[in-house]
């Protein structure tokens, strides 16, 4: 995946949150469990095919302070991560 790329979450994938801000996300398919931060959460949450990676860490940059400057490089490979796995995708346009 790339980063103007429009990931898109797994709709079968159900979102955990903990009450410590924290995650897991649970692929009842593969049964394959992925625990994620606050950050994490935001990203998953922002995947919905009409943003692109790069749009997702934008807005994450305005919503938590003191993002990192490599946060393109960190986000794209945590997404690259729940692609590999299952997790998300790409929304596929019909022509």
């Amino acid at each position: 995946m790339n980063q103007t790329d429009k990931p898109i979450a797994n709709p079968i994938v159900v979102l955990r949150e903990e009450f410590d801000d924290w995650a897991v996300l649970f692929n009842p398919d593969t049964a394959d469990a992925v625990g994620t931060n606050p950050v994490g959460v935001e990203v998953w949450k922002r995947m919905d095919g009409k943003r692109s990676i790069e749009e997702i860490v934008s807005e994450i940059k305005n919503s938590f302070e003191d993002t990192p400057d490599d946060a393109l490089k960190e986000i794209a490979a945590f997404v690259n991560t729940l692609d590999e796995n299952g997790f998300v995708g790409l929304e596929v346009e019909s022509k």
